[in-house]
């Protein structure tokens, strides 16, 4: 596929504005993105920058559908493999990285393309990320020991009392960002949500943003979703996951792809219900991906056949 000639126009030099472009593909998992990536890095030849969050992290591959070698064709992909696991990662801190790789690649190419399915790092890159006030140790202290107590679904149902609108948006398996929620709520009697930015965003002096989103007919893209978790556990999911076993509570751990394969060697379940609630929980994560890049209505939307 290749994109629509209304935003491929966008993508040609401008005399009324001769910043390069910055052109982000975001979209659900197993949507498309690395494939349509690699065919625009060809057409304009040019490279790509990975704002994925878990595939920065040389141990984590089958289980955050990194792309392969194969699949890369020789473009260079910056961020892939780019840390260790032990070691952690911010948004902000990627975002300060990042902004020094591309201005280094646009020295060189007057298009880069940036893509992930990690909505908050995209955002960091493109947008920036909102200032959000400091939260007393005590709170931070509290929540974590009722996530210990309690368990995390105990915070996920607080956060969908409190602020529908982040429950909405945040990974409710990520245990750091619920807690991050919940920690702003706490300290300031106001959603996490409300300190997100509603206005328009300032316009970067490096760059102008060209922003595609990439959607599927939904039985299209659940189907796709359950054929990738079969190639998953085919290529060894679970010998991967037990690789890293001695870094489970960490961040990029707590996710999908990976909380259910831990629960499948607690004991907790079988390997079949193993299964399903990767399934399952993958297709969930699609629609949070979905709900959160809806709301920037800077994204144009194209539906992938």
């Amino acid at each position: 596929m290749s994109l629509p000639p209304s935003i491929l126009a966008q993508l040609a030099p401008s005399v009324a504005d001769p910043r390069p472009v910055l052109l982000t593909i975001a979209g659900p998992t197993a949507v498309g993105k690395t494939a349509l990536c690699v065919q625009l890095a060809q057409q304009f030849g040019t490279e790509i920058v990975s704002a994925d969050s878990r595939q920065f992290f040389r141990e984590l591959s089958i289980g955050t559908a990194k792309p392969t070698p194969e699949e890369m064709q020789g473009i260079p992909h910056h961020f892939i493999d780019s840390r260790s696991i032990g070691q952690d990662y911010s948004a902000g801190r990627f975002a300060t990285d990042c902004q020094a790789v591309l201005t280094a690649l646009f020295q060189k190419y007057p298009l880069v393309i940036l893509t992930g399915g990690s909505g908050l790092y995209v955002q960091a890159v493109t947008d920036g990320l909102d200032e959000l006030p400091n939260v007393p140790p005590e709170v931070r202290a509290q929540l974590h020991a009722e996530l210990a107590a309690h368990g995390l679904s105990h915070l996920v149902a607080e956060l969908a009392e409190t602020d529908p609108v982040a429950h909405a948006r945040i990974d409710q398996q990520n245990h750091q960002r619920v807690v991050r929620a919940l920690e702003i709520t706490r300290a300031t009697g106001r959603p996490f949500s409300s300190f997100h930015s509603a206005g328009p965003t300032p316009e970067n002096p490096l760059f102008r943003n060209v922003k595609v989103a990439l959607t599927r007919e939904r039985e299209e893209l659940y189907q796709r979703i359950n054929l990738r978790v079969e190639h998953m556990l085919e290529a060894g999911l679970l010998d991967e996951v037990k690789s890293v076993l001695p870094y489970r509570h960490h961040h990029a751990l707590q996710t999908v792809g990976y909380q259910e394969i831990f629960g499948f060697l607690d004991g907790e379940y079988d390997w079949t219900e193993a299964v399903r609630l990767l399934q399952r929980n993958t297709r969930h994560y699609a629609k949070r991906q979905l709900t959160w890049l809806r709301r920037d209505a800077a994204y144009q939307w194209v539906t992938v056949e």
